[in-house]
C-alpha cells in the first residue's frame, strides 16, 4: 500500500540489520526501538502513540519471551506486528445494524476528506450484500455537492433522496430528518447521510453536524478522515469526537503517497475503531479494515486473506472448476484465456493485488515498472481474432497475423510474440497434466523430477558412466543430481551439468511470462 511505504521500507531494513545477530544485547533491542521511533515519527505518527509504542516493544523485547526464542529477531518481528495491531485497534469492528430497520449512519468528516465518494463505495458494496440503502443529500453547503452525490449513486446504482438543491440552499437538519422518513416508508433497511463538511474545524461545522445527530438519533456515526493528512489528524479527530463523536473511523486516501501516520495514530487517541479503508477511486475500491492485515501489510508480510477474499469475489467457481477440466483435457484456447483475463481485471489493479505478498515491498521498483495496460493490448489481439483463429491459433498465417495486428492497432510482432508465449504456456499445461515437470528453456528438466517411471531403464544403462557410491545418503544425491562434488565450474548449486541459461534464454523466459 503506497501510503505506508516509506515506513514499511524503514522498519523492513531495521529488523534485516537485526537478523544478523545470533543473541539480542540490551543495546541491540535499544538501537531496534530507536530506529523504530525515527521511522514512526518519519510517518507523522502521533508523538504520544510513539512514545507509548516504543515503550512496550523496548519492555518485551528485553524480556524472557525473546531471551529464551530460538530466533530472537524473529521474535521482535513478531512483538512489532502484535503491538501494531495493538494500535491499530486489535480487532476489525463491523458495521452493527438496528434490531428496527432503517439502519442510520451518518458521514461526517472536513470537506475534501472523501465523505461523499465513500457514501457511493458504501452503498454499493452494502447492495452486494442484499441491503437496499438510501443516499440522503443533506451536504447543502459545498458547491454542487448534491449534483456530485447524484451522480455517484447513480454509478453504485443506489436510491438518492435529495430534495433541496444546495449550494447554500436548504436546511441540512430538515433534509436529514425527512431522508430517514422517506427510507422508512419505501423500505430502505439502510440510510447513509452524507453531511457538510469544512477547510477546518469551526463551530457552526460542529453545531451542524451535532444538530443531525440530534434530529436522525444514527446508529452509526463514521468520521471520514483523508490518509494524507499528516500530524493534524489527531486534532482533527479529537474536536469531532468532541464535538459530535463518532463510532468508527474511515481512512480514504490509502493509495496515495503521503507517509500515512493518521492509520497508526487515530484509533489509538480517539479509542474508537477503524472500520473502513478506501484504496482508490473506484467504487469497488473499499475495503473492511483489518488490523491484523494492515500490520502484516506495513512489515511487509504481505496480505494473503485479503488477495483470497477478493479472488474469491471476482471469479466463478462454476467457471473455474471448467477452466480446470480443460487444462487437464488439454483444450485450454485462447477464448478461454481471454475470459479468465476478464476476470482477472474485475479485481482491480494488478500492482495493488500483487503488493499484498509477502515480501514484495522488496520489489518496489519492478512493481513500479509493471505496465498493467500490457493485459489490455493482449485482450485486443485476441478480440481481434475470430472465433475459429482463437480456438486453433495454427490456422494463423502471414495475412491472417497482419489482419489481426491492424485490428487491434498493434504490430505483427506483437501477435506474434502473443501466440508463441501461448503455445510455450499449452505445451507447459500438456507436460503438468501427463504428470510431468515444465521444461523451462535453458533450465533443462529438473533432476529427479520427471515422468514416473521413465527413468529406470535410463539408470541401469548409464551405470558405466561413473561409479556410484554405496553410501545410501550420497547416491540419493547422485541420483537427484545435487551431489556438489561431481558439479561442474560455473553451476553454483550443483545442477548436474546443466549449463547456465545465456541471455537469450532469459529473454524466452521472459517472453514466456509476458515481458516483452
Amino acid at each position: 500500500m503506497a501510503t505506508f511505504g516509506t515506513l514499511s521500507d524503514r522498519l523492513t531494513e531495521t529488523f534485516r540489520n537485526l537478523r544478523t545477530k545470533g543473541k539480542l544485547s540490551a543495546s541491540d533491542v535499544d538501537g531496534t526501538v530507536r530506529e523504530i521511533r525515527r521511522a514512526l515519527l518519519d510517518a507523522d505518527v502521533a508523538l504520544p502513540v510513539v512514545k507509548d509504542f516504543t515503550a512496550k516493544v523496548r519492555e518485551r523485547a528485553l524480556g524472557d519471551e525473546v531471551n529464551k526464542a530460538l530466533n530472537p529477531a524473529q521474535q521482535v518481528v513478531q512483538i512489532v506486528n502484535e503491538e501494531l495491531i495493538a494500535i491499530l485497534g486489535g480487532e476489525q469492528r463491523r458495521l452493527e445494524f438496528a434490531k428496527n430497520p432503517p439502519t442510520v449512519i451518518m458521514l461526517a468528516g472536513l470537506q475534501g476528506s472523501g465523505k461523499t465518494t465513500f457514501a457511493g463505495k458504501l452503498a454499493k458494496q452494502l447492495q452486494g450484500e442484499g441491503h437496499t440503502p438510501l443516499l440522503v443529500a443533506a451536504d447543502l453547503q459545498r458547491p454542487n455537492a448534491v449534483t456530485q452525490l447524484t451522480v455517484v449513486a447513480e454509478q453504485a446504482g443506489a436510491t438518492i433522496f435529495a430534495p433541496e438543491p444546495g449550494n447554500g440552499i436548504g436546511d441540512p437538519v430538515r433534509v436529514a430528518r425527512d431522508g430517514v422518513e422517506h427510507a422508512r416508508r419505501q423500505q430502505h433497511d439502510i440510510v447513509i447521510i452524507d453531511t457538510a463538511g469544512r477547510l477546518g474545524v469551526d463551530a457552526e461545522l460542529m453545531k451542524q453536524a451535532a444538530d443531525i445527530r440530534r434530529a436522525v438519533d444514527p446508529d452509526e456515526v463514521l468520521f471520514v478522515i483523508d490518509a494524507m493528512i499528516g500530524q493534524d489528524a489527531v486534532n482533527t479527530a479529537k474536536a469531532f469526537q468532541d464535538g459530535v463523536d463518532f463510532t468508527g473511523v474511515v481512512l480514504s486516501k490509502l493509495d496515495g503517497d503521503a507517509r500515512g501516520g493518521a492509520a497508526l495514530s487515530v484509533a489509538s487517541i480517539t479509542g474508537r475503531p477503524i472500520m473502513f479503508a478506501s484504496t482508490g477511486e473506484r467504487l469497488e475500491d473499499l475495503e473492511p479494515f483489518h488490523p491484523d492485515r494492515m500490520a502484516s501489510r506495513i512489515l511487509d508480510l504481505g496480505d494473503i486473506l485479503t488477495l483470497i477474499e477478493q479472488a474469491q469475489n471476482a471469479f466463478d467457481e462454476a467457471e473455474a472448476l471448467k477452466v480446470a477440466e480443460k487444462l487437464a483435457t488439454q483444450t485450454f484456447t485462447l477464448e478461454d484465456f481471454l475470459e479468465q483475463m476478464q476476470q482477472l481485471k474485475k479485481m482491480g489493479s494488478m500492482k495493488k493485488m500483487l503488493g499484498m505478498l509477502p515480501g514484495m515491498g522488496q520489489m518496489k521498483q519492478q512493481l513500479e515498472d509493471f505496465d498493467e495496460r500490457e493485459i489490455d493490448r493482449t485482450e485486443a489481439i485476441i478480440r481481434s481474432m475470430t472465433p475459429g483463429e482463437r480456438r486453433n491459433p495454427k490456422v494463423l498465417n502471414g495475412s491472417r497475423r497482419l489482419r489481426i495486428a491492424r485490428g487491434s492497432g498493434m504490430t505483427v510482432t506483437d501477435v506474434n510474440q502473443l501466440v508463441q508465449r501461448f503455445e510455450q504456456a499449452a505445451k507447459m499445461m500438456k507436460t503438468v497434466a501427463r504428470g510431468g515437470t515444465p521444461n523451462i528453456p535453458g533450465m533443462g528438466s529438473v533432476p529427479g523430477m520427471g515422468r514416473p517411471g521413465a527413468s529406470s531403464k535410463r539408470g541401469k544403462k548409464g551405470k558405466s558412466a561413473g561409479s556410484r557410491s554405496g553410501n545410501p545418503a550420497k547416491r540419493a544425491a547422485e541420483n537427484s543430481g545435487l551431489a556438489t562434488s561431481q558439479a561442474p565450474s560455473g553451476t553454483g548449486f550443483g545442477l548436474g551439468g546443466q549449463k547456465a541459461p545465456s541471455e537469450a534464454d532469459m529473454a524466452e523466459i521472459q517472453k514466456l511470462f509476458g515481458k516483452n
